[in-house]
């Protein structure tokens, strides 16, 4: 079950230097949502979500997923806003996009860690980041992965059963975490910070809260 850290929904609400909902860039995203809402069916809390993690999961891409492309990429983005100025960010970044739409909205975004894999090649634990919303028309928190899909990703809105970008294998030490944070966790912020390239960031990604 889910738990948030604090009973305090405003601080779900809250804008800050990371979750930076009044950057223009953030506000004129807002806005690219809501108008696609008004073109088709109107703009319900569900739908704003929905159409909000869609756009976070599909239009900036997993920026490792990019390299390993073979994309000439390198900037790392952190602010919610850094993912609209560089174009893709790792799920991180994007679980800050995602909260930051959200929560200009009134809608309450915070942020669950699960401890996984790196690759099936690499065994080391690193954190993922995943998004928990609180819908108030159904009363209760879901959680959303906007990281971004590929043949063997398939992340969905759901307000049931979770759709989620990787399954966790607790046979293989993984860990999945319930905890709602209200803000970033410190090392990932960190490790984002530090990093001057995505290659940096590979050395840097935690495997704590």
């Amino acid at each position: 079950m889910l738990k948030p850290e604090t009973d305090d929904m405003g601080k779900y609400l809250q804008m800050s230097g990371i979750i930076d909902f009044g950057h223009d860039l953030v506000r004129a995203a807002a806005e690219e949502v809501r108008c696609c809402l008004e073109q088709a069916s109107g703009c319900s809390e569900t739908e704003y979500v929905k159409t909000a993690f869609e756009y976070v999961r599909d239009a900036f891409p997993h920026s490792f997923d990019l390299l390993r492309s073979g994309k000439p990429v390198s900037r790392v983005s952190c602010r919610a806003s850094d993912v609209l100025l560089n174009g893709h960010g790792i799920c991180y970044a994007k679980s800050h996009l995602l909260a930051a739409l959200l929560r200009i909205a009134g809608i309450p975004a915070g942020f669950c860690y699960q401890k996984l894999r790196f690759s099936d090649e690499d065994p080391s634990l690193v954190l993922h980041a995943v998004n928990a919303v609180y819908l108030y028309s159904l009363g209760k928190w879901i959680r959303l992965d906007a990281r971004g899909n590929r043949k063997d990703v398939n992340a969905q809105f759901s307000t049931g059963r979770e759709f989620l970008a990787f399954p966790v294998r607790p046979e293989l030490g993984e860990q999945d975490g319930l905890i709602i944070y209200a803000e970033p966790a410190h090392n990932v912020i960190e490790a984002l910070a530090k990093s001057k390239t995505l290659y940096d960031l590979m050395e840097n990604l935690p495997y704590e809260v």
